[in-house]
C-alpha cells in the first residue's frame, strides 16, 4: 500500500534494506560459510566430503534411522492427536481447560527432558521398570534405543496435531454435519466423508512441522538412544569432533539436513495450496454432552492420554525434591537439597542468563517483527517479499546447524562473536523470531488501512501514523506471538549447546549437561524451573489473547 503523494524510495525502503541486510548477515552469509567449505578445498571444487558420506554406510545409515524414527514418530503423533482434538472439540469433558494447558505443555518443554524423565520411568532402573520386573517376573532392560526414541518424539509431537486439528474444526461449520446427517450418514460416515476432508489441509501442515521438528532434534535420541545412533545425533558428534581438524565433512552435513529440511518445507508450501479450504463458521459446532459407552470411552481416552503426556513434567517435579546419593542415585526421601545445590555460590549463572538472553532476545523480536510484519503488509514490494521468505529460514533450519554456521562465519576476522553473548542472543531472536512475525502479521491483515489514512490525511506524518496508531492496534496479536516466542527461546538447546561457553550456559545446557553426567537431583531441580516459567508464560499468553485456549 502507498500512499499519495509517496515517494517510491523513502523511509519504508530504507528500513527493509537494513532488515534485509541483517538477515542476509546472519543467515546467508553463516549458510554460505557451510557451502564454501562443504564444496571447496584449497580454492577448488571438491565433492570428496559427499562421496565419503554417500559411499560409508555408517553415515548414511542415519540418515536412514531418522528417517525411520520421524516417520513412525509422525504417524504415533497423527494416531494420537487427531482423536484427542475430535474429542475436546466434539464432547464436553471436565476440566477442558486445565486439559488444553496440560497438552500445550508437553510440547512446548524441551523434547530432551521427556527422555530424561522417561529414563526415570522405564531405564533400566526405573520406577515402572522396577513394578513391572517385580510383579510380572520380567527381565525389562528399559526404553533405549528406536522405541524410546519414538515413544518420546511421538508423546511431545501430538499436541501439534491436535492444536492444527482443533484450529481448523474451530472454524468448521456444523451446517455441513447437520446436512450429511439428515442424508442418512451416521456418525462414523460424517467423520470420514465431511469433517476430515475438510481439515486435511491442517492435519498436512502439522505433520510435515511434525517430521521437521523431530528429523532437526539430536538431543532425545543423544540422551535416550544409545546404540540407534540418528542423523543429528551424527551431525553433532562429528562436528565436536571435528573441530580444528577437518570441519569441511560436518560442514558438508550441515548443507545436506538443510537441503532436507527445505525440501519438506517446499512440500508444505505445495501441499497446502493444494488442498486449501475457505470457511467461514456461522455456525460452529459445539461440544456435546456423551451419554453411555460413548462418555465412558471419550473421558478414559482424553484423560490418560493427558496423563501420560504430561507424566514426564510431573515426574521431573517431583523428583526434584527427592534426595540423591552423588546426584545419580534417588534416595526416595524428600528433601530440598538439589535446589539448595544449583542456587549455590556461582551456581546460579545459568538461570540468570536464560533470562537475561530471553528479554533481550524478546526486545530484538519484538521490534524486528512489527517492523518486518508491517513492512511485509503494508508496503510489498519485491524486497519485502525477499525479506518475508528470509525470515522463515531460521525456523526451516535445525538449531544444531545454524549454531554450526554462526561458529563457522562468526569465530573468525572479520567478525569475532564466538563464546559472546551477543552470538547466543542473535541465535536465539533470529531462530524464535518467526512466532511473532507470524501473528503480528495476521492481526495487521485485520487492520483496515483506512484508518492509518485517516490520520495521514489529518496531517500526522507516516511515522507518527506507525507509532501512535498502528503499533497500539497490533499490541494483542504482537503480544500473544511474542509470549510464544518466548516460551521457546528459553527452551532452546540444539543452536545454545553449540554455541554457550562456561559464562554464557543456559537453563537447557545445563539441564543437558547434567543428565550427561547422570547428575539427575540437579537436573530435575532446573527443569521445574523451566517447566514452571513456561506453565506461567502460558497463563499470561491465554490473559493476553483473551483465549481460552491455543491452536493454530
Amino acid at each position: 500500500m502507498r500512499y499519495a503523494g509517496e515517494k517510491k524510495f523513502n523511509f519504508g525502503t530504507v528500513l527493509t534494506l537494513i532488515l534485509l541486510a541483517l538477515f542476509l548477515l546472519f543467515v546467508i552469509y553463516p549458510i554460505g560459510m557451510l557451502l564454501a567449505k562443504s564444496l571447496f578445498t584449497g580454492g577448488q571444487v571438491d565433492l570428496s566430503y559427499f562421496v565419503k558420506f554417500f559411499t560409508k554406510k555408517y553415515y548414511w545409515g542415519t540418515l536412514v534411522n531418522s528417517f525411520k524414527v520421524t516417520i513412525t514418530s509422525t504417524l504415533v503423533a497423527v494416531l494420537i492427536g487427531l482423536p484427542m482434538a475430535y474429542l475436546l472439540r466434539n464432547v464436553k469433558i471436565p476440566g477442558s481447560g486445565l486439559l488444553n494447558i496440560l497438552i500445550v505443555i508437553s510440547y512446548l518443554s524441551p523434547p530432551f527432558i521427556g527422555a530424561y524423565a522417561w529414563i526415570q520411568l522405564l531405564g533400566r532402573n526405573g520406577f515402572i521398570t522396577r513394578i513391572l520386573n517385580a510383579v510380572f517376573h520380567m527381565n525389562f532392560s528399559g526404553i533405549y534405543g528406536f522405541a524410546g526414541i519414538v515413544l518420546v518424539f511421538s508423546l511431545q509431537s501430538f499436541p501439534l496435531i491436535y492444536m492444527y486439528v482443533s484450529g481448523a474444526m474451530k472454524n468448521l461449520d456444523n451446517s455441513l454435519n447437520e446436512a450429511a446427517e439428515s442424508l442418512g450418514c451416521n456418525a462414523f460416515q460424517r467423520v470420514t466423508k465431511v469433517i476430515f476432508p475438510l481439515i486435511m489441509p491442517s492435519l498436512l501442515a502439522g505433520m510435515l512441522l511434525v517430521f521437521m521438528r523431530v528429523f532437526s532434534d539430536f538431543g532425545t535420541p543423544m540422551i535416550i538412544g544409545e546404540g540407534y545412533k540418528t542423523f543429528p545425533v551424527m551431525l553433532y558428534t562429528q562436528f565436536m569432533g571435528e573441530v580444528g581438524t577437518n570441519d569441511g565433512f560436518a560442514a558438508t552435513l550441515c548443507i545436506i539436513v538443510i537441503i532436507i529440511a527445505l525440501m519438506f518445507f517446499f512440500l508444505q508450501k505445495i501441499l497446502g495450496k493444494r488442498f486449501t479450504y475457505s470457511m467461514t463458521a456461522l455456525k460452529p459446532m459445539e461440544a456435546q454432552t456423551a451419554t453411555g459407552w460413548r462418555k465412558f470411552l471419550s473421558y478414559a481416552v482424553v484423560y490418560l492420554v493427558t496423563f501420560i503426556a504430561a507424566l514426564p513434567q510431573l515426574t521431573v517435579i517431583v523428583t526434584s525434591f527427592i534426595g540423591t546419593i552423588n546426584g545419580s542415585l534417588f534416595t526416595g526421601e524428600f528433601t530440598l537439597d538439589n535446589y539448595r545445590n544449583i542456587f549455590a555460590k556461582g551456581n546460579t549463572s545459568a538461570i540468570f542468563n536464560t533470562y537475561l538472553f530471553g528479554l533481550i532476545a524478546i526486545a530484538i523480536v519484538l521490534v524486528c517483527g512489527i517492523l518486518i510484519s508491517y513492512l511485509s503488509v503494508r508496503k510489498r514490494s519485491p524486497l519485502t517479499s525477499v525479506l518475508d521468505v528470509l525470515t522463515m529460514f531460521p525456523y526451516i533450519i535445525p538449531g544444531s546447524v545454524l549454531g554450526i554456521s554462526f561458529l563457522y562465519a562468526f569465530n573468525g576476522p572479520p567478525f569475532l562473536l564466538g563464546g559472546t553473548v551477543l552470538i547466543i542472543v542473535i541465535s536465539l531472536s533470529i531462530r524464535r523470531m518467526p512466532y511473532t512475525i507470524r501473528s503480528s502479521t495476521a492481526i495487521i491483515g485485520q487492520i483496515s488501512p483506512s484508518i492509518e489514512e485517516a490520520s495521514i490525511s489529518l496531517g500526522a506524518s507516516q511515522i507518527k501514523t506507525f507509532l501512535r496508531i498502528t503499533i497500539p492496534m497490533m499490541l494483542p496479536g504482537v503480544l500473544s506471538g511474542a509470549i510464544m516466542s518466548w516460551i521457546t527461546l528459553i527452551s532452546e538447546l540444539s543452536s545454545s549447546v553449540i554455541l554457550y561457553t562456561s559464562k554464557t550456559m543456559t537453563l537447557t545446557v545445563a539441564i543437558y549437561s547434567e543428565v550427561i553426567r547422570s547428575n539427575f537431583g540437579n537436573a530435575a531441580a532446573y527443569s521445574t524451573i523451566l517447566t514452571l516459567t513456561s506453565i506461567l508464560s502460558l497463563l499470561i499468553f491465554f490473559r493476553v489473547s483473551g483465549s481460552r485456549d491455543l491452536s493454530i
